[in-house]
């Protein structure tokens, strides 16, 4: 595992009971300088529900005994929503699944880091949320996708905006959205025939982990792919 900081840290996993963030925390435990590796998601902590504010409030007090935290991963996320996958057309837009798109995939993580970010700490920190390369509104050259497509790019906005506040108080913070690839898992069963190269979950998060070590601080978010490639908004 490439050196995310130079001393024992402490890492989270929002959502790591999921293929994306069960490969996180395998690697955490397998660093011998995290000498903790807490984790957050509906299997390991009952009653928590991203698209419930008071159970994200109830969770983040409950992980702060164990804190502060160097590295947090929000590995939450869903590509189908009530049984609907991604829309290709206006026709087939429902506004309930818009609705409840934007929930889960941009205002649950935000509500998620507003209550954790408190318990990140002091000085060299990450803050890492699983984004897409399809919420990049200048990437957009196929359409399609609507629902999800929009809610990552509201997310992407919101990590930026909140990078910017953070860091007033903590400017070695990194606020990281991260794209992970097209990875082997529940997500993206569905369309991973169409997929020339499906990453299992550890190559992923080995190529996140090492984009995550070589960040060096900035104002802002920073936008990269699972190979530390910059994409664009």
């Amino acid at each position: 595992m490439p050196l995310l900081f130079e001393t024992p840290y402490k890492a989270l996993v929002v959502g790591a009971s999921g293929a994306i963030g069960g490969a996180f925390v395998a690697a955490f435990q397998a660093d011998p300088l995290c000498t903790h590796v807490e984790l957050v998601s509906r299997a390991q902590s009952p009653g928590f529900d991203v698209l419930n504010a008071a159970s994200i409030a109830q969770q983040a007090e409950l992980c702060r005994a164990a804190g502060p935290y160097q590295i947090m991963v929000d590995a939450t996320g869903a590509l189908t929503i009530d049984g609907v996958g991604p829309e290709k057309s206006l026709a087939s837009l429902r506004e309930e699944v818009l609705m409840q798109n934007f929930h889960v995939n941009a205002v649950g993580p935000v509500l998620l880091l507003r209550h954790f970010a408190p318990l990140l700490a002091a000085g060299p920190s990450i803050y890492a949320k699983l984004s897409a390369r399809v919420g990049s509104i200048s990437d957009n050259t196929k359409g399609g996708w609507y629902g999800y497509r929009a809610a990552k790019a509201a997310l992407n906005m919101l990590l930026q905006t909140a990078a910017i506040e953070l860091q007033r108080k903590n400017a070695e913070l990194r606020v990281v959205a991260l794209q992970p690839g097209t990875v082997r898992s529940g997500l993206s069963q569905a369309f991973a025939n169409s997929v020339p190269h499906l990453l299992e979950p550890a190559e992923s998060v080995a190529g996140m982990l090492a984009a995550l070590s070589s960040l060096s601080p900035k104002t802002g978010a920073h936008y990269i792919d699972y190979q530390g490639k910059s994409i664009d908004w």
